[in-house]
Parts: C-alpha cells; sequence; structure tokens
C-alpha cells in the first residue's frame, strides 16, 4: 500500500470541499482493488464515507460507490448494519422526494440488506414520509418508492429500480416472503401484486429483481392458491408473457389460452436474459409441486410457451428448465394422486431455495 494512497485517505475529511471532492472520486478506483486501504485506524475512512454520503450530490455519489464496493467485506458490512443512525439516514434519503442522490443509495442497501440484522426492516417502523407513503413501516414505504418512482414520477433524480434486490433478498425469509403475501392495512393490497406488473418492465435489474423475489415466493406451497387466482395475484400471465415471443399458435391452443396471452402482436419480444427466463421458468415448475397447480396449468395451454421457448432460445439452462416443467406438465395424473405431490415436492427440491440471490449483489458500482 503506496504512501500516497494512504495520504489521500485522509483528505476524505478535509476541510476543502474541493479536496474531498478529488479524493473521493480518486479512491472510486481503489474500493475494488485494495479494500484494506479502507479499514485503516478502526475503519476511520468508513466513518468518514459515511459523513461523506451527506455532503455534496458530486462528493456524496462516490462516496456511496465506494462503500457499495466495499460492502462485501464482512468487517465493514457488519459496521455499516449496526449503525443505526447511518440506517435512518440512507432511508431517508431512499424516501426524499428531492434527493438527488436516491439511485446512488439503492444499489448500497441492496447490499446492506444481505445482513442478517436488517432483516428486521419488516417491522421497523419510522416517520411517516410526506407525499410518499402513508405507512409508517420502512418495508412499505419502499415498496411504494418502488412503485411510484418506476419512471421518475417520485422523485425526478431516481428509478428505484435496486430496491428490486431488496425485496429478493427479504423474500429469502419465512418472513419476508410471508410480507408478499399478506394484504397490507395501510392500503389494502397485498405487495406482491404490486410487483408482478414489472415482469416486463424495460429495466433489467428491475425484472432481474422481482422475478427472484416471485420465484423465492413461490417456494412456500400454501400461497399457491392465492398466486394463481385471478382476483389476488393472477401471477400466470405475468410469468408467461415474458417467456412468449413472436411465434403464432394454433386456434385449438388459443382456445384454452389465459386472455391475456392470446393474440400477441407480431412484434412480441421473450425477454432477453436467460437468467430471468429460467428463474421464471423455474418459478412455474414451483407452481406444479400440487395436483391443482398442474392441472391449472394444462387447462391454460401453458405447454405451448414452454415449447416454443425451448425451441427459440438457445441456452443451455433454459432449455433445461423447459424440459423439466414439460416432463411435469405432460405426464399422466391418473392412479398417482398424493404420490404425485411428493414426486413434485422432490423435483422442487431440485431448484436452488432461498437464499438463491448471490448474483444480485450489487459490485463495482463506478
Amino acid at each position: 500500500m503506496s504512501k500516497e494512497l494512504e495520504e489521500l485517505v485522509e483528505f476524505l475529511h478535509h476541510g476543502n470541499t474541493q479536496i474531498r471532492q478529488i479524493a473521493c472520486e480518486t479512491l472510486v478506483a481503489f474500493s475494488t482493488t485494495q479494500p484494506n486501504l479502507f479499514k485503516r485506524d478502526q475503519l476511520l475512512p468508513i466513518r468518514d464515507l459515511k459523513l461523506l454520503t451527506r455532503d455534496y450530490p458530486p462528493i456524496a455519489a462516490n462516496a456511496l460507490s465506494i462503500l457499495v464496493n466495499l460492502s462485501a467485506d464482512e468487517e465493514i458490512l457488519k459496521n455499516l448494519t449496526e449503525d443505526d443512525e447511518y440506517i435512518e439516514v440512507l432511508l431517508a434519503k431512499l424516501t426524499s422526494t428531492k434527493d438527488p442522490n436516491v439511485d446512488d443509495v439503492a444499489p448500497l442497501f441492496a447490499n446492506l440488506i444481505k445482513s442478517d440484522r436488517l432483516q428486521a426492516l419488516n417491522s421497523m417502523k419510522r416517520k411517516v414520509p410526506e407525499g410518499v407513503s402513508t405507512s409508517e413501516y420502512a418495508i412499505d414505504q419502499l415498496m411504494d418508492c418502488f412503485v411510484k418512482g418506476a419512471e421518475g414520477d417520485l422523485n425526478k433524480h431516481g428509478n428505484y429500480d435496486y430496491l428490486s434486490y431488496v425485496f429478493a433478498d427479504l423474500s429469502q425469509t419465512e418472513q419476508g416472503r410471508a410480507y408478499f403475501t399478506t394484504r397490507q392495512e395501510y392500503d389494502g393490497v397485498v405487495p406482491i401484486t404490486k410487483l408482478t406488473v414489472f415482469t416486463e418492465h424495460t429495466s433489467h435489474v428491475r425484472r432481474k429483481g422481482v422475478a427472484s423475489t416471485i420465484k423465492n415466493v413461490a417456494f412456500d406451497i400454501p400461497f399457491h392458491p392465492m398466486l394463481f387466482a385471478e382476483d389476488e395475484a393472477n401471477l400466470l400471465p405475468y410469468l408467461l408473457l415474458p417467456i412468449a415471443g413472436p411465434e403464432e399458435f394454433s386456434d385449438e391452443d388459443m382456445a384454452s389460452m389465459l386472455p391475456d396471452l392470446q393474440l400477441l402482436p407480431p412484434d412480441k419480444k421473450r425477454d432477453s436474459d436467460p437468467t430471468i427466463l429460467t428463474t421464471h421458468i423455474e418459478t412455474l415448475l414451483l407452481l406444479t409441486t400440487t395436483r391443482e397447480g398442474r392441472e391449472k396449468m394444462r387447462a391454460v395451454a401453458v405447454y405451448p410457451f414452454i415449447r416454443e421457448c425451448h425451441l427459440n432460445v438457445e441456452d443451455e439452462e433454459v432449455r433445461e428448465a423447459c424440459d423439466r416443467l414439460v416432463q411435469v406438465l405432460m405426464r399422466d395424473e391418473e392412479g398417482e394422486g398424493a404420490k404425485t405431490d411428493a414426486d413434485m415436492a422432490q423435483a422442487q427440491g431440485q431448484i436452488e431455495a432461498p437464499p438463491a440471490n448471490e448474483d444480485e449483489t450489487v459490485t463495482e458500482l463506478f
């Protein structure tokens, strides 16, 4: 570690704004290559960086980028997540309608939520942010930011896409999955229904985080009736639309399809990310765990979409997921009864269970 870099770190708490800005901007690159540089003097540079996130916007943006890159370190993650005052600073920024660094905060919060300590977000109460939410719970407030801010309508500086990774990590726990499937008192809405509408959003980050959240929720079989019900989550159209491409189907197939999936336009595009496609197909496979689920998916002609996806996507993981789902949908149910459910539960076990979102850690943010 060069003496020049050590001196540069010292400038993070310099009294001159321009010097702080230059130091912070220069150190972003070193936050990925030399993380120990920021662990000197009992993590004093981390304390400086936390203060700098409240500095002028350009400085704050670089400070947040450094913390995103460093938050994979367990010691630094522990320092950040055990600082209740700092967590409130981040939540205040996220729920502000004017903060210019809101989209720099969201990736950091997405990494911090991986700490067991922040799993308490489900029950965390704080001041109600005016114009954002009417709930006193932090998780509801973030959900409202995610939904209302999707197109820049809440805060012109942010899109809140990385909050989808926060939800994906929360849904890895039983308590988190219960939240997403429980109607909330403050607005009378089941949170998972707020996410499903984004499975075809233009943002890759948003689509990926939402897909992972839905998949995690589907691991709990008692939620399946609610996920299928047309007057509740009505999940199937939102899973099948990203899988569907421009292919044409026979009249016989279309007669059984869900209304939202009939007569799709000739320029319909399938999701371009194979990992998202695989996630959706694995969610469908999870939903076949019960006989009721399998029969529902057969009745609405899920098979033709999976067939065309298998034929038109040249990705081994996508094709393997399609194969597994087709084997379940095409098998004979007669005389199997409860045994089939047990077999499907075993098939469910072949899908990686929560936690399954390591790939959603935000790293090397520049």
